[in-house]
């Protein structure tokens, strides 16, 4: 089986691959957080696009159940040598006079439409502000000079005659449909591709490896631990899992795939059989649980044991 490729950077796990993206979430149950952006879409509020960034804790999974290997992204990529660096540059050379050949070509498809976009458009803006900048001197002028004269507010607000050498008003003016264009831009969103590119000294396929070499530090304490546990422990009888800080908990706990459920339950982690818990933090989770459809779990952690143990809270009326 060919592990999948997380790449690391700054201590933080990525997936590159959209294939790879598709793979984790529809047999491994874990789906990431898209954090990247598509062309010209800078500011999305529901899907971004790759890379799609792992938490601490599918990272790890993945890694320990062998699905996957963790590669030191920065250190794949050795200094190239001078005959790489000029082959890269007449690939980067040639990519660049295709575009301009393409572009060349749609404007000869459509002479009038280049021509339009270039002058036109850019003159018809500049009559337009010019109008208003005049529109807005003549107005001023004649307010001052009413203030000594008395003139009347109907003679002041007159409408103001358009001589011939002015540009004629934006919805008097004969406009020319513009036809579609349409343009076909090529991203490269991997550098995987280079000839250059050498994973192969930088690839760790334990935890450990990646501990040794410093490029992963998850688990590294007790609550790690007892968050690495709980999610194990949830993912292993079957649910997905996502981020809960919106719901005052950890994780939020999902049937089946996020796109098609709600979630379930939120789940607190609890580092701790003798961790101590307020009276008011039960009110809340379970009050919060109840108002948002939820059930709030509390997951108690041995660390000795390497068990989980649940306490679910919902509120209820009694009469």
């Amino acid at each position: 089986m060919i592990r999948i490729p997380i790449r690391l950077a700054n201590q933080r796990a990525y997936i590159w691959d959209v294939d790879d993206l598709a793979k984790i979430r529809s047999e491994h149950r874990l789906c990431g957080l898209l954090v990247g952006t598509l062309p010209h879409l800078s500011q999305q509020n529901v899907f971004l696009g790759l890379p799609s960034q792992l938490t601490p804790e599918e990272a790890t999974l993945l890694v320990e159940k062998e699905y996957a290997v963790f590669v030191d992204d920065a250190n794949a990529y050795p200094e190239l040598s001078q005959s790489q660096f000029q082959h890269w540059n007449a690939e980067q050379q040639e990519y660049i006079k295709r575009q301009q050949a393409m572009l060349e070509t749609e404007n000869s498809k459509s002479p009038e439409l280049a021509q339009l976009a270039t002058s036109e458009a850019a003159i018809q803006k500049r009559k337009e502000r010019e109008l208003k900048r005049q529109q807005k001197a003549i107005e001023l002028r004649k307010l001052q000079e009413a203030e000594g004269d008395g003139a009347t507010d109907a003679e002041l607000f007159q409408p103001l005659p358009i001589s011939s050498g002015d540009a004629a008003p934006s919805s008097n003016r004969p406009t020319t449909p513009a036809a579609p264009v349409q343009y076909n831009i090529c991203i490269t969103t991997s550098s995987s591709s280079l000839n250059w590119y050498s994973p192969d000294s930088c690839t760790y396929s334990t935890i450990e490896a990646a501990q040794e070499a410093g490029i992963w530090d998850f688990p590294s304490n007790l609550q790690d631990r007892a968050r690495y546990g709980v999610f194990t422990d949830l993912w292993e009888q079957g649910y997905f899992l996502g981020g809960g800080i919106r719901f005052g908990g950890d994780y939020l706990v999902y049937p089946g795939d996020p796109l098609r459920y709600h979630s379930h339950f939120c789940a607190t982690v609890i580092e701790s059989p003798t961790h101590t818990i307020n009276p008011m933090e039960i009110v809340a989770h379970g009050r919060l649980g109840t108002a948002t459809k939820k059930t709030h779990l509390f997951c108690g952690w041995d660390d000795e044991k390497k068990t989980v143990s649940y306490l679910s809270i919902e509120w209820s009326g009694f009469g």
